[in-house]
């Protein structure tokens, strides 16, 4: 399909012209390629308002060197400039956890990584602040969104304030941004300034103490101040406490700190969407396709999810190490059937498509349709995570909604296959309710997603084989694994399958040892798995693994962690993910002398039998089996499941999240 310049939010004076204006509501400059998509953050905001009446223009990837051309091209809005630095952060999108620069930028044309600064926010906000001094400007994004109290950069290896303090910038709106934008622009229309507006839900400012509405009260949470942070590191994992479970509860208390002389104020987020709402924003007007000005580029995220559709919003896994929650929250908002099949349609109207939706998935794959059975229960609970340490009785984790949305996506004439490309909470699948055909259902969707959802080889992320790792990970035990594995190969044989788990691990997690990883490298090992898909852990800011990394301190517990932070410890776990290379086994044997393993040289080199594998935990585990409960022996012994939905090659792709 052809589409015209008009179709698409303009970029140019030229392109602004063509719809006759003289100027725009509001300018974004975006440090993504423009991609007219709903899993593109600035181009949802860009629709979003345009629906809502305004004139909206964009700037993708403006040049921050020079004259600043591109700064200035568009002229000044009538209402305010607003940040959108990426759907990824921008030091994660452009350094690896080793601080190395990346090779290639996922959202940039033909994978240029050259196209973006380091802190986007901070740079295009210092820029316009430089050229328009009188101008608001407004940040969103993942990258402003996670940075809006104090917060560790890994990057720099220093504790930053509020990231309004280094822009320079007016105001935040974090996480999913389509109602706190629209009213921002509804209260600046009616004649507010920016200065003024300090109501709207979602958002971040400044102000003198004496300023805050209301002023301060008792049911305001006053965390400690970034000074305070500066000197205690305590300090800082005590206030990550707070600032996460507000972010997870359904009515949150306004957050306040003080900073220099003044205080950051977090109003409370927005109840989640409707699934009217969300419909809303999913059938805005798309092109679905980059700007023609990338004709003959590729921009390597767009081909990623091109063929792709996302079916709900929020994750309630509360992963420690991911920041999906923090930004989307914990409670799932769904689709509806039919604006799913509707985009779907539209995927099949695509010149190149063949049949095969690449992705019918969401920040996880299966929770689809799952809330609390008693909403009552939900407005007073504040936990991270609604199946961990474990499945919460008021959850529902019914998997039929789901399997109606597979079958009638599936059902399509046009449809060939649809993977499920996001990650699977086999913890889920493998619960058992109270009601028999709850887990009826779950067992269907095992097996549909097996026989019917996956391309040969299905991804999936224990992350680790260590309980406790896996406890601060808030991931589920590593015999879970073993007995989704079980089904996965059973349901193979029984299908006639030659189907294979690729299994997603980290090292260096905070708890994480040498040990832990040595006994990794044998579980896998006797599991015959040389692994593929591993990383070392990347503090990125507000995440529970983050704050435990850099602060040393378990944030609910305030108990000290041990985190591997140097290269040489990071370098030394990391090895072991590799003991099936030659080049590699002097070093690890070395390391397991030193560590007092030397038991495990002959476990990694020898060839046991598969049969063999029963049994099988560390050293620690099988002591602490033996202490806790003698009588219940669990399986560390042949078997592997499950993927993490925003990992793809070691990056974080976040899919309809990041505005």
């Amino acid at each position: 399909m052809e589409y015209r310049l008009s179709d698409f939010l303009p970029t140019t004076r030229k392109e602004m012209e063509l719809r006759g204006w003289e100027e725009a509501d509001v300018i974004l400059f975006s440090a993504d390629a423009y991609v007219d998509h709903p899993s593109f953050g600035a181009a949802v905001i860009g629709r979003t308002l345009e629906a809502a009446g305004y004139r909206v223009a964009i700037v993708p990837q403006p040049d921050w060197h020079g004259d600043y051309r591109d700064f200035k091209k568009l002229g000044r809005p009538r209402l305010f400039f607003g940040i959108a630095p990426g759907c990824m952060d921008s030091m994660v999108n452009k350094y690896t956890a080793n601080r190395r620069l990346r090779s290639e930028d996922a959202y940039s044309p033909d994978g240029r990584h050259d196209m973006r600064p380091e802190y986007p926010t901070i740079v295009y906000s210092k820029i316009l602040r430089q050229l328009y001094p009188d101008v608001p400007i407004v940040l969103g994004g993942i990258e402003a969104s996670m940075r809006r109290l104090t917060h560790y950069d890994y990057w720099q290896d220093s504790l930053r304030k509020c990231i309004l303090c280094d822009s320079g910038a007016d105001i935040i709106i974090y996480g999913m941004g389509e109602k706190p934008i629209v009213e921002l622009c509804r209260q600046m229309d009616d004649g507010a300034s920016i200065e003024q507006i300090k109501d709207i839900p979602q958002t971040v400012y400044m102000a003198r103490k004496e300023d805050i509405p209301g002023g301060i009260t008792d049911t305001d949470v006053m965390l400690n101040s970034h000074e305070t942070c500066l000197l205690d590191k305590k300090a800082q994992a005590e206030n990550f406490r707070h600032i996460e479970e507000e972010s997870n509860r359904m009515h949150a208390r306004r957050l306040l700190q003080q900073v220099d002389n003044s205080v950051v104020v977090v109003n409370p987020p927005y109840p989640p969407m409707t699934t009217e709402e969300l419909d809303a924003s999913f059938d805005l007007p798309y092109t679905r396709v980059p700007h023609p000005k990338y004709k003959n580029k590729r921009i390597p995220a767009y081909e990623m999810i091109k063929f792709s559709v996302n079916i709900h919003r929020g994750c309630f896994g509360g992963c420690a190490f991911c920041t999906i929650s923090a930004h989307q929250g914990k409670f799932i908002t769904c689709r509806s059937k039919e604006s799913i099949l509707k985009e779907v349609k539209q995927v099949m109207a695509m010149p190149d498509f063949k049949g095969y939706l690449s992705d019918l998935g969401g920040p996880s794959a299966n929770m689809y349709g799952m809330a609390g059975r008693n909403r009552n229960v939900c407005e007073k609970c504040k936990r991270p995570s609604c199946i961990n340490p474990q499945i919460c009785p008021n959850l529902n984790t019914d998997h039929r909604p789901l399997l109606e949305i597979y079958h009638a996506v599936d059902a399509l004439p046009g449809i060939k296959k649809s993977f499920i490309g996001s990650g699977v909470r086999y913890d889920l699948l493998l619960h058992k309710s109270k009601d028999e055909e709850i887990d009826k259902a779950a067992a269907e969707y095992t097996r549909e997603l097996i026989c019917r959802h996956v391309s040969g080889r299905l991804k999936v992320a224990p992350e680790h084989t260590c309980d406790n790792v896996l406890r601060l990970m808030r991931k589920p035990s590593f015999s879970q694994f073993h007995e989704f594995k079980r089904i996965f190969d059973r349901i193979n044989r029984e299908e006639g399958l030659n189907q294979q788990i690729i299994p997603y691990f980290i090292s260096s997690h905070p708890g994480c040892c040498e040990e832990d990883m040595a006994e990794l490298a044998v579980i896998t090992k006797r599991l015959d798995f040389h692994l593929e898909q591993v990383q070392d852990f990347t503090p990125t800011p507000m995440t529970v693994s983050t704050e435990t990394w850099y602060t040393g301190y378990d944030p609910y517990t305030l108990q000290p962690v041990f985190s591997a932070k140097t290269q040489k410890e990071k370098l030394a776990q990391r090895q072991y993910f590799f003991w099936y290379k030659p080049e590699e086994r002097r070093n690890i044997e070395s390391s397991l002398r030193r560590i007092g393993r030397p038991d495990l040289i002959r476990e990694l080199w020898s060839q046991p039998s598969l049969n063999n594998v029963q049994n099988t935990y560390g050293r620690r585990d099988k002591e602490k089996e033996r202490n806790n409960n003698k009588t219940e022996r669990k399986s560390y012994g042949d078997n592997r499941a499950r993927h993490n939905p925003q990992k793809q090659n070691g990056r974080s792709i976040r899919r309809h999240s990041d505005h």
